[in-house]
């Protein structure tokens, strides 16, 4: 959620943001009259009630008047005008009442549809993010070995599903029969290079200050709210209806929510989380797109960066974050790019994004591997996350990276393999896997 004082004071930014995501601009108006009517009404809400204070005491005062009266045996027409005193004081009283209690209502109102308002509205880019859509990002970088010429090399590249099969590493069919479509076995020497993916990942991110953590992958509904993933792509989500719970499609949401609701302490430095995690997407609208292989599935590994800083550090943790994602990458041995993200396809809280695709040689084209996203106060906000600062507290600055998943296994079969069927496992992995070549029947 984004900070609404930034919308009264800049609201040429927010409608510029919602621009250059390709997205409505009205709802910059929406909110700011929404936010006005709230704001009126409290104002005049706050106003009655001085008001209604001071009448309770005059209605008091003239029962206490007529009481005496009456007690003291006044006389008729006395009494008579106390009691018409006192019915006075009684009804502007009532009258007062009923306009408080429609104030509140209005202002109430008027708050439900701000929050719902807020809530549509994606966290504003900042500057330098290009405009439009999916294709509209700019590259930054190609680095990593040149693309092999297989055809120079004497034969013909085959995509990773085929090398996969052919080394016994990945079961489709199999996952198929226990669940459904996009769902697989990964099986011995396939499990190995999975999990050395992941234990290298998590051993980059200790050796760079990172804590690691294990985490729930099905979480409440305020935390799946809080870190944006309820809002445009709610039908991404896999959710337990019984429970009201739901399963996480990256461990950034229950990363994210870890400080839900406190004031943590950022005077050393940001506070740096890593975590691995089972995720789980539904792929809904993805129907015909990536059924071949592991590139798209409903069920994958994946090593999360999850950072809190002060939100002044956080452009330069953004680009920490993705120099750890390329540390990781050029350990991979593979050709890959850098690519700033358009806004259009940054999703609801990140404020920027860099991903890094490597190339897929049997598809011709890069494909993502990582990103990482810095979300500024957006998720912070939501979830009441807070630090200590001069005056008060104030909202902390959130950002995520991705240091390995399971896709990745895509980009080293294609990019590694040999022309007798084998696949040369990269030095860096070779630690964890005991060997540096897959090949048919190992284990």
């Amino acid at each position: 959620m984004i900070d609404i004082k930034l919308l009264r004071e800049n609201p040429q930014a927010a409608r510029a943001s919602q621009h250059a995501r390709g997205e409505d601009e009205g709802i910059v108006d929406a909110i700011l009259d929404a936010d006005e009517r709230r704001r009126s009404s409290l104002s005049e809400f706050e106003r009655l009630r001085a008001e209604q204070k001071t009448t309770s005491k005059t209605v008091g005062e003239a029962m206490g008047r007529l009481g005496k009266a009456k007690k003291s045996g006044a006389s008729a027409d006395e009494v008579t005008a106390l009691e018409r005193e006192a019915n006075e004081a009684r009804r502007a009283a009532g009258d007062l009442s009923n306009q408080v209690k429609a104030l509140q209502a209005t202002a109430d109102q008027a708050g439900a549809e701000l929050d719902a308002l807020m809530r549509r509205m994606p966290n504003i880019v900042v500057e330098g993010v290009p405009a439009g859509g999916e294709e509209d990002f700019v590259e930054l970088e190609k680095t990593g070995p040149e693309p092999r010429d297989f055809a120079a090399e004497g034969f013909e590249a085959k995509d990773h599903l085929e090398i996969a099969e052919h080394l016994g590493l990945l079961d489709m069919g199999r996952g198929v029969k226990v669940a459904e479509s996009r769902f697989y076995y990964m099986v011995g020497q396939g499990a190995r290079l999975e999990n050395a993916l992941m234990q290298l990942a998590l051993e980059t991110a200790y050796d760079n200050g990172f804590t690691q953590v294990g985490v729930p992958t099905l979480v409440n509904p305020t935390v799946m709210a809080g870190a944006g993933f309820l809002d445009s792509h709610a039908d991404e989500v896999y959710k337990l209806g019984t429970d009201d719970l739901y399963l996480t499609g990256t461990s950034e949401v229950a990363l994210a929510g870890f400080h839900a609701d406190e004031i943590i302490d950022l005077s050393d430095g940001p506070r740096r989380y890593a975590a691995l995690s089972t995720c789980y997407r539904r792929e809904a609208g993805s129907y015909g797109k990536d059924t071949r292989g592991i590139i798209r599935v409903h069920q994958f590994q994946k090593v999360e960066m999850f950072v809190y800083c002060r939100p002044e550090d956080a452009v330069a943790e953004h680009e920490r974050l993705l120099g750890y994602e390329r540390q990781m990458l050029d350990g991979m041995e593979i050709p890959y790019r850098v690519i700033d993200v358009a806004a259009g396809d940054l999703g609801g809280p990140a404020a920027r994004k860099f991903d890094c695709e490597a190339w897929v040689p049997t598809q011709g084209k890069y494909r993502e591997l990582t990103s990482t996203s810095n979300c500024t106060t957006f998720q912070a906000r939501r979830l009441g996350i807070r630090e200590r600062a001069e005056h008060g507290t104030r909202i902390v600055a959130t950002l995520n990276g991705t240091l390995a998943t399971t896709r990745w296994i895509v980009a080293l079969l294609e990019n590694h393999q040999q022309a007798d069927g084998t696949v040369r496992v990269p030095a860096a992995l070779q630690p964890y896997l005991g060997t540096d070549t897959l090949v048919p029947g190992g284990r």
